[in-house]
């Protein structure tokens, strides 16, 4: 019997550090704050550091650049000019990729997926990142029915990340 119960402490014990070394990271031990906005994992960086006015005011997405960042929401962003930065620090949440850069299809659908940068939507002045071209498609379809969706499953999913 004193056999058995040392074998069981030792697969227990043994179970536990595995469950411990695969358990993903807290979002907290890696940058020190939690945050429900999408950064690069290596940078920290919002939006891989593309300027967030240029998505409104470009044809296409400007890089940033560490001379023109700004920390908003616990995280750093890039501009490419210096009127950009003003701009967004008058009113950043305009300009910040709506539900912290998550894709809304994926939060229409119960789960969360962090968006690309390359992969957005400005649809009524509000910047919407998507998780692959598939997602971006289907949200065409129903945009206003997918927004909706997405912000009837936020208020849940972002207590998840805040626990992560």
């Amino acid at each position: 019997m004193r056999q058995y119960r040392k074998q069981t402490l030792t697969l227990s014990a043994l179970a536990a550090a595995l469950l411990l070394a695969f358990a993903p990271p807290a979002a907290a031990a890696t940058t020190g704050v939690v945050t429900t906005i999408v950064t690069n994992p290596l940078t920290g960086i919002a939006l891989d550091g593309m300027d967030p006015v240029s998505y409104f005011t470009e044809e296409e997405p400007q890089q940033g650049t560490p001379a023109f960042e700004v920390v908003w929401g616990g995280v750093s962003w890039y501009f490419a000019t210096e009127a950009n930065r003003e701009v967004f620090v008058r009113a950043p949440e305009i300009y910040a990729p709506q539900f912290g850069g998550h894709c809304p299809m994926g939060l229409a659908r119960g789960y969360l997926s962090d968006g690309n940068p390359s992969i957005y939507l400005v649809i009524n002045k509000r910047l919407y990142l998507f998780y692959s071209t598939g997602n971006k498609d289907a949200f065409q379809l129903a945009p206003e029915t997918a927004i909706l969706g997405a912000r009837a499953a936020w208020p849940e999913l972002q207590k998840a990340l805040s626990t992560h």
